[in-house]
């Protein structure tokens, strides 16, 4: 396949660049996102590896890369590689089509035949993500099965509010607003547990922590 390989770490890239290329992989290196898209634009190949966090601003420029390459070339794979789990980001990628799609913690690349038969399984637009990021995405989901006001309530117990400022805040009575915590604290599978506080296992929860 002809492949990018977009890292800012001089050492990790050339490292991945020669596994790929001893695998039969034509690939060029880039360092940064910007040189990522230009690259994409030039050369059209197969597919793309890209870091989530590169420069300029060693945030997410690398998944943003990434998702204007889903837009602009749809036909171009795509297998993202981040050294820790980025839920957020995963969420972001796969808003679109899964196809030829791939997220990848950095250290599966040590395991070197099985990184090599994802990039190609991603290369012929299959779809390929990290047990672990699955595994939190899945953690996730119970947040996604609240109401907007339980939401809402949540999003106020994070501030560190109590019922009574909630229900000021709502405009509507205590009563209504401990129904709506209470139904908080079932859809997050929040028992009760003696020595701890539902309230901030809710909230630690909103946050990912």
């Amino acid at each position: 396949m002809r492949l990018i390989l977009a890292d800012d770490s001089v050492l990790f890239r050339e490292g991945l660049a020669r596994l790929l290329r001893d695998a039969g992989h034509e690939v060029t290196t880039v360092g940064d996102a910007a040189a990522l898209l230009e690259s994409v634009a030039g050369a059209q190949p197969e597919a793309v590896i890209v870091d989530v966090r590169m420069p300029p601003s060693h945030t997410d420029d690398g998944l943003r890369a990434a998702l204007e390459i889903r837009g602009r070339w749809p036909d171009v794979g795509v297998l993202v590689l981040s050294q820790y789990v980025e839920p957020s980001s995963a969420s972001r990628l796969l808003a679109g089509s899964g196809e030829g799609l791939g997220y990848l913690l950095k250290d599966r690349v040590s395991e070197v035949a099985g990184f090599i038969a994802s990039l190609e399984r991603i290369g012929s637009g299959g779809t390929v993500f990290d047990p672990e990021v699955v595994r939190r995405l899945l953690a996730r989901a119970p947040l996604d099965t609240l109401t907007d006001r339980e939401r809402a309530v949540l999003e106020h117990l994070a501030q560190g509010m109590v019922n009574t400022a909630i229900a000021e805040r709502l405009h509507v009575s205590q009563s209504t607003v401990e129904k709506h915590v209470n139904a908080v604290f079932d859809k997050l599978g929040l028992s009760r547990t003696p020595g701890y506080s539902r309230r901030v296992l809710a909230v630690l929860r909103y946050l990912d922590v």
